[in-house]
């Protein structure tokens, strides 16, 4: 397995913050970005398969950034992270592509639970052996 990396879209830089470092005390490399359109700019350069997004998000929002992700790349997996939550949010997430729907504030061990799962699959499913990220 190739590096595990997370992309964290979150524009609040707190949030960001305590996330990238509790999670890169766990090995893994955490990049980060404000908005979506950072985020793209990092995919654009680096090959991340675990990905959690913001939906509330300044200009394009976590939704449409997931869409747009989705476009080029199927196998990844990514989630939802919102301050709000109702049935039709969960539903727009579903259709937009999100793996998964987590509530901020979200506990250490249920995201530590995701991620870990996460690599877990993207494992199973050998993909770094065929050149598909």
């Amino acid at each position: 397995m190739v590096e595990p990396k997370i992309l964290l879209v979150d524009d609040e830089i707190e949030i960001l913050s305590m996330l990238q470092e509790a999670l890169s005390m766990r090995d893994y490399k955490v990049i980060t970005a404000e908005n979506a359109e950072k985020a793209l700019e990092v995919l654009a350069r680096e090959s991340v398969m675990v990905m959690f997004l913001d939906l509330n998000l300044p200009g394009m929002s976590g939704i449409d950034l997931c869409r747009r992700i989705r476009k080029d790349n199927q196998i990844a997996i990514i989630n939802a992270l919102t301050g709000y939550s109702n049935i039709y949010g969960l539903l727009e997430c579903r259709g937009a592509g999100f793996d998964d729907f987590f509530i901020k504030p979200v506990s250490l061990k249920t995201l530590f639970k995701a991620v870990d799962d996460a690599f877990e699959k993207i494992d199973r499913w050998q993909i770094f052996e065929y050149d598909l990220t």
